[in-house]
């Protein structure tokens, strides 16, 4: 039977912007009512106010970008606020579609953290005596130059240093797949899973794998690469529990995905938290030792904290049970860094 085509979705609509000069107290009173002043249109344009040339109030100027291309009665509603003359020194153009996340990547530094050498660009040199990985800036976060993705590399290092095994490992949030990448390379007769609710991320994480020599798969020294919101997925909780979870998110996803990592997490086995601030620590902290785990070692990179947490054993008749989908539900939307 011939495979079904894929159904192209429809592209959308190029972001269009009106730049308009003013005086700096026009652009601000713009910018400050914007809300009020669009806030009943279908869609509501974006409205910054910045300065044309430094420190003078003369020349200033408001940006305004729409998700599509503005009609003539929205041009006229702007324009309307605006002083007389306005609509001869405005400009109104399309947006150049832009990848910001690989623009915000672009010319990062090589990084060291632990054992670990993470470029971004194959024309960098190799580290000796180092684990060398090649991450490109691309569409997902987890390059490794955040602190947060620093501090798990970090910690890896910690627990395989002071003589910690694991041979079933779960990258949740993966993003590049840089984290399930140096699990395995201190583990590497481990079964590792890395998920991401992104298909973006799960893509980059299997070019990645390529670049870096890492197979892919659900056999010994492997990595498997899933789709997931969080947990919610059958084959991540038919593998569970594992002795290792990472989650690089966020604190709020973190907590409120506190049931259910948990419950993916092996008596005796570790947990490794990070994407939260300082400020954040206690919360997540608390979050999970009503689920059973208590804080063993944190390392603390600027004002975030990567958290290490083991889950006690129970002993006698107790056993632990599978994580349900209907007990916990999920926390969409969260991304990983």
């Amino acid at each position: 039977m011939a495979k079904p085509r894929p159904v192209r979705k429809a592209s959308p609509a190029p972001a269009w912007q009106m730049t308009v000069p003013c005086t700096r107290d026009r652009a601000e009173q713009v910018q400050e009512q914007a809300d009020e002043l669009f806030g009943a249109w279908p869609v509501p344009p974006a409205v910054i106010a910045s300065e044309a040339e430094p420190d003078n109030p003369a020349r200033w100027q408001i940006d305004i970008i729409f998700e599509g291309k503005p009609v003539e009665a929205q041009i006229k509603a702007i324009l309307a606020l605006l002083p007389k003359g306005a609509r001869t020194t405005m400009t109104l153009t399309p947006v150049p579609e832009t990848d910001w996340v690989t623009q915000s990547q672009a010319g990062l530094e090589p990084i060291t953290a632990g054992p670990f050498h993470v470029r971004h660009d194959a024309a960098e040199p190799t580290r000796a005596g180092l684990t060398n990985f090649l991450i490109p800036a691309s569409r997902a976060f987890g390059t490794g130059q955040h602190e947060t993705t620093r501090g798990c590399l970090e910690m890896l290092a910690r627990l395989a240093q002071s003589g910690h095994r694991f041979g079933n490992i779960a990258d949740i949030g993966t993003g590049t797949g840089l984290l399930a990448f140096a699990a395995r390379s201190l583990w590497p007769r481990a079964h590792i899973l890395a998920s991401d609710i992104d298909p973006v991320a799960v893509e980059v994480s299997a070019e990645n794998a390529g670049r870096n020599g890492v197979p892919l798969g659900g056999g010994a020294g492997e990595v498997q690469l899933v789709a997931a919101p969080g947990v919610d997925h059958p084959l991540i909780q038919t593998i569970a529990p594992y002795d290792l979870v990472i989650a690089n998110i966020l604190a709020g996803p973190l907590i409120e995905l506190a049931p259910g990592l948990a419950a993916q997490v092996a008596e005796g086995g570790s947990l490794i938290l990070a994407g939260l601030l300082t400020e954040q620590a206690d919360r997540v902290i608390a979050a999970y030792r009503r689920q059973g785990l208590r804080l063993a070692a944190r390392i603390d990179n600027g004002e975030w904290p990567a958290l290490h947490l083991r889950k006690r054993r129970r002993f006698g008749w107790r056993r632990p049970v599978h994580w349900r989908a209907e007990d916990f539900g999920e926390a969409p939307g969260y991304g990983s860094w």
